[in-house]
Parts: structure tokens; C-alpha cells; sequence
């Protein structure tokens, strides 16, 4: 860390005054560059405090200097940037902005399309809906936000038409579009969504981010409790441990503990004792995280040990049935073989499919089983897996 950057961040106002106005009124693009890249080592409450005395040096004179930050994306900056920007916005500044929206790197285009949800230029609506779907998540995230504000409505429409394409990654973008587009009726349908596809994790992995899950389950238990299950699963592999805080993880599962126990709630705890044991016992899944994602996944585990597990298992079994959400979940912790066989001849492949794979786990697979799932599938490709068993 240069010299400057530790002044900047550091508590001392004779040192991060004298470069705050440095930075902006030369518009040291080096300085700022090297700021942004401490990203992920500073405190929120440091860059925070960054952000607000770069704020209070912006002025009518200088605050065009800050077009040479926005090759430097970063979310805890952005605020301070833009909000100047639109306070001293002329029409020539938007001209500007337009055409950098057009033709700047992707991180210029996401501050452009945060500046848009300030000046509601028309103009900016076919770029927004161009780059809302972009690879770059921080600017499908401003494109799809700023039209929602702009009130846009046939992006928010062609969104819910992808939540029933057959493509998953389609699918997907659909999700991510309307997650950040922000309207909570499209909630419904993005759980539909969720519970048909093979990405389900993924998919409940942005639910919370429109609404919490605390809602999710007042409006309905077992919605609420399949996205948890879903979040659950996707811990460690496909969602960050970090976001436990998002998803408030910790005081949900609090919450389901104090519960009346149901084999739905019961299958939700039985996943998350076994996820949390699992990355507390590998040191690849902790190793970089920060001292507080550490913490709150040991107290996680910690919470969840108070919990009887015995009467969990004891309710899991009435999940094994081929219509319930969490079938899945309860053919990977039961001991019931016998139960495990009724599946074998249930209307649904792939929970036939992991059927048998359960029953080979517990050394109890036999050809009759193996011929009673070959019979119920008409996939081909699931008939060569059976075979393949």
C-alpha cells in the first residue's frame, strides 16, 4: 500500500485531507486505481469514510475530473461518484455520458448506467436493455435497476418470458434481470422457476437479494424453506460463505430450531448440520475467508449442535415421496431402504435415478431393483446410466 493510500484511509485529518483534494482536483487516476484495487482488504467503514471525503472535495470546479476514475469500477465508490456527477449534470455532461455508455470499457458503463437512474434520459434506455445481460454482474445489475426506475416495462416482460426457456442459463439471466429490476411480483414466478430447474441453487441464491427469507417463509413455509434448502446446498460450491450475512442464515435457523418440527423443517436442519459440519472439518473451504464469515460459520455449527438430531431423522422419512420439494434432501440422510424402493417405480426419472444411487451407497442395490427402475424411465440416457449402475 503506497504512502498516499495510507494516509487516505488512515485517521489522521492533516494527512487524508491534503490527498483527498490532491486526488481529486489532479484526478489521480494512479491513486484511485491502487484504492480500488484494496477492495476486498479494507473495511466497509474505512472505504466509507474514503468515500466521504472524496465526496466533500467535489465542486462545481473539478467535479469533471471524475470521468477519469470510471475505468475503476467499484461499488463502494460509485455513490460518491455519480451523486456529484448528477448534481452539477449539464446536458452536455449527459451527451458525454451517452456516448461513453456506448463506447467505454465495462466499467464505465456501469457508472454510466448508475448516472441514468439520476438523469432519466430516454435516450439511455436501448443501452440499458443492451447491457443487461451482460457478463459483467455489477452492470446487467445498474442496467436492469435503472430501467426499473426509468419504468421500463417490456425488459421487466421479456425477462419473466425467460424464466420458462429450456435453456437453464437463459433461465438464469431472466432471474438475475428481475432480481435486480427489484419487483417483488415477480416473485412467484421465479420460485416456479427455481423448482424446475437443475440450477436451483444458483436461482436461490438471488432470491434473498429481493426479498429475505424471513418474508419467503411467512407468505409460505414451504417456499421459504425450499429456497433455504437450495441456499444450503449451494454454500461452499456455487454461493460464497460471506453471504451467510445476506442471507441471514444464522437467524434463520434459529428461528426453525424454537419451530414446531416438521419433516420439512427437519429436512432443512438435517442439510444445514451436515453442510456446516462439512466446512468446518475442510480447511479449503475457511482458508480464505475473513475473521467474521469465519466466526459466523463456527457459530452456525455451534447453533446447530443444541439441536436433537435423532428426532430429525425420525421425521426426514416422510419426505420420500416423489412430489415433495425436498425428496433429495431426504434420500441423502435416511437409513430406510425400504421406503428408498418405493421410489424406484415413482413418475419422476431423476429422483428414480438417485434412488438407486442411494440404495448402491447403502450396499442393498439388487438386479430387481435395478429392472424395476429401468422399467419406470423411458429417458434413454437415464436407461444407460441404470446400466451403467
Amino acid at each position: 500500500m503506497s504512502e498516499n493510500l495510507k494516509k487516505l484511509t488512515g485517521k489522521n485529518p492533516r494527512d487524508f485531507e491534503s490527498v483527498a483534494y490532491s486526488l481529486i482536483n489532479n484526478s489521480d487516476t494512479e491513486l484511485f486505481s491502487e484504492l480500488v484495487s484494496k477492495e476486498d482488504f479494507l473495511f466497509d467503514f474505512v472505504k466509507q469514510n474514503v468515500a466521504d471525503r472524496l465526496a466533500k472535495v467535489c465542486n462545481e470546479s473539478n467535479y469533471l475530473n471524475l470521468l477519469g476514475f470510471l475505468k475503476y469500477y467499484s461499488p463502494s465508490y460509485e455513490e460518491f461518484i455519480i451523486s456529484a456527477l448528477v448534481r452539477y449534470a449539464d446536458e452536455d455532461l449527459t451527451d458525454k455520458m451517452l456516448d461513453i455508455f456506448e463506447n467505454g470499457t465495462d466499467d464505465e458503463k456501469t457508472y454510466c448506467a448508475k448516472f441514468f437512474s439520476y438523469i432519466q434520459d430516454p435516450l439511455a434506455i436501448d443501452l440499458l436493455k443492451k447491457y443487461a445481460y451482460s457478463e459483467n454482474t455489477y452492470l446487467s445489475s445498474n442496467c436492469a435497476s435503472t430501467l426499473s426506475q426509468l419504468g421500463e416495462t417490456s425488459s421487466y416482460e421479456q425477462a419473466l418470458e425467460m424464466l420458462n426457456s429450456d435453456d437453464e442459463f437463459t433461465r438464469l439471466d431472466g432471474v438475475k434481470f428481475l432480481v435486480s429490476y427489484g419487483k417483488t411480483d415477480a416473485l412467484d414466478e421465479i420460485i416456479d422457476a427455481m423448482k424446475k430447474s437443475s440450477m436451483a441453487e444458483n436461482i436461490a441464491g438471488d432470491i434473498p437479494y429481493l426479498t429475505d427469507v424471513f418474508s419467503l417463509y411467512k407468505k409460505n413455509k414451504t417456499d421459504g424453506l425450499f429456497v433455504a434448502n437450495m441456499i444450503i446446498n449451494g454454500l461452499g460450491e456455487i454461493l460464497g460463505l460471506a453471504q451467510v450475512f445476506d442471507f441471514q442464515l444464522y437467524e434463520f435457523l434459529e428461528m426453525l430450531i424454537k419451530e414446531p418440527k416438521t419433516s420439512q423443517v427437519a429436512a432443512v436442519l438435517v442439510n444445514a448440520i451436515d453442510k456446516f459440519e462439512t466446512l468446518t472439518e475442510n480447511d479449503e473451504y475457511l482458508f480464505d475467508e475473513t475473521k467474521e464469515t469465519k466466526q459466523e460459520i463456527l457459530d452456525i455449527k455451534n447453533l446447530l449442535a443444541s439441536v436433537n438430531h435423532g428426532e430429525l431423522y425420525n421425521l426426514l422419512d416422510e419426505e420420500l415421496k416423489a412430489e415433495s420439494l425436498f425428496v433429495y434432501t431426504a434420500l441423502e440422510f435416511t437409513e430406510n431402504e425400504d421406503v428408498v424402493r418405493t421410489l424406484l417405480s415413482c413418475p419422476n426419472p431423476t429422483v428414480v435415478l438417485k434412488s438407486l444411487e442411494i440404495l448402491k451407497q447403502m450396499n442393498s442395490l439388487t438386479q430387481e431393483d435395478k429392472q424395476l427402475a429401468f422399467e419406470s424411465v423411458d429417458d434413454e440416457n437415464i436407461k444407460n446410466v441404470i446400466k451403467a449402475i
